[in-house]
């Protein structure tokens, strides 16, 4: 697995990124890639998400985007990770897939001495608070896009603009309120990247640092065709 820790990068160039990366892994399909990033504040909505369940932006933008679910927000209190994986590699399904991200963020919170699940009737992972990681995927030809985001610092105010995916009245909570504290950002990476390890038994990684990744960002902005991710 490649992991490229990608600092904080705007909404609309992390969805070229993905799709560029997405490509090289339908010809590398043993080789999946994990894409760990920050973004700024902003709301996204799914393929066939309700339009009302943004109550008001506030300014803040907006894109409605090819995953599946209903509208979530982005920022910068979180770690969000984008899995860019072959299926058909890994002969799973999707259901299978969203258990293994969900399990992987699970075991990396109870690391942090936090108790969570998911739940049968709403992909993602909660808690007794509520709900803090979501998940929303896009499969094409085979190959995931999108991901999850994990609320590790407190943000209440945007979720008061957005019915959280969907359902009025959802409450969001992060590793921050459920006592974890503020985590490193850089073990809390260490852990996810160990966790989704374990998910898909993969034997060894290559971490892309913040620096590195950097410069090819720039270089897969100019020419898709030639990022190296």
């Amino acid at each position: 697995m490649i992991v490229v820790h990608a600092g904080e990068v705007a909404y609309p160039a992390a969805l070229s990124l993905q799709e560029s990366i997405a490509e090289r892994v339908r010809l590398e399909p043993d080789r999946p890639r994990l894409i760990l990033l920050r973004h700024p504040p902003v709301f996204t909505l799914g393929k066939f998400g309700d339009g009302k369940n943004i109550l008001d932006a506030h300014g803040i933008p907006v894109h409605r985007v090819d995953r599946g679910g209903d509208v979530t927000y982005h920022g910068p209190g979180q770690v969000v990770g984008y899995p860019i994986v072959s299926l058909r590699a890994f002969r799973i399904g999707v259901r299978v897939f969203v258990h293994r991200i969900e399990r992987a963020l699970i075991r990396t919170l109870s690391t942090f001495g936090i108790e969570a699940r998911r739940r049968e009737d709403c992909i993602g992972v909660w808690t007794d608070r509520g709900k803090i990681a979501s998940i929303g995927l896009r499969v094409d030809r085979g190959v995931t896009r999108h991901g999850f985001a994990l609320q590790v610092k407190s943000e209440p105010e945007p979720y008061t603009y957005i019915n959280p995916c969907g359902m009025p009245g959802c409450r969001m909570t992060s590793v921050e309120e459920e006592g974890g504290g503020a985590p490193e950002e850089t073990l809390l990476r260490k852990e996810i990247v160990a966790q989704f390890m374990a998910q898909f038994h993969l034997p060894t990684y290559r971490e892309i640092p913040l620096p590195e990744a950097e410069n090819i960002l720039k270089n897969c902005k100019k020419n898709v065709d030639k990022c190296t991710l």
